[in-house]
């Protein structure tokens, strides 16, 4: 089966390995390594990349919630500004209605002051006038008890129709 070892045969089949080797070596491992090489670089773009990305993408995310933060605290100072500012118009609402109903109370007791004085007024008017009409009544005769009570109630309803 197996005879004696041929050197020349070895050689032959050795330096037809060799040349095989060095051919695919240039025709097939190098265009493979290269696209190996290639892929491999594809690869390494894609995760610096991602990467890339994914660190661009937290530091947006952070800003967003920065700016919702500063958002919120915003909202709150104009919030608190505005309850403040109702709190300032309804002081004023209030003083000026004070002010307004303490005005009407003063022209109301000083336009009950007037009437008061022009009733008192014309009351004096009417009790001189009656007075008088008495007193002419009183000196047109000269009356006992009963007349003069009588010419009192007739005088008092005469001045009760004229008021």
């Amino acid at each position: 089966m197996f005879g004696p070892i041929e050197w020349g045969d070895v050689i032959y089949q050795l330096a037809g390995f060799v040349v095989l080797l060095l051919i695919l070596k240039k025709f097939a491992f190098g265009p493979i390594m290269d696209m190996m090489e290639k892929r491999e670089n594809h690869i390494a773009d894609q995760i610096s990349s991602a990467e890339k990305n994914r660190e661009e993408s937290e530091k947006y995310l952070e800003e967003q919630r920065e700016a919702i933060k500063e958002a919120r605290t915003e909202a709150k100072e104009i919030v608190e500004n505005a309850r403040k500012q109702a709190e300032r118009t309804e002081k004023d609402i209030i003083a000026n209605a004070e002010k307004q109903a303490e005005r009407k109370t003063q022209e109301a007791l000083a336009n009950i002051q007037m009437e008061k004085e022009q009733a008192i007024s014309a009351l004096r008017e009417q009790v001189s006038s009656l007075s008088v009409l008495v007193a002419s009544k009183v000196i047109e005769k000269e009356l006992d008890e009963k007349e003069q009570e009588k010419l009192i109630q007739e005088t008092l309803k005469e001045v009760g129709e004229e008021l």
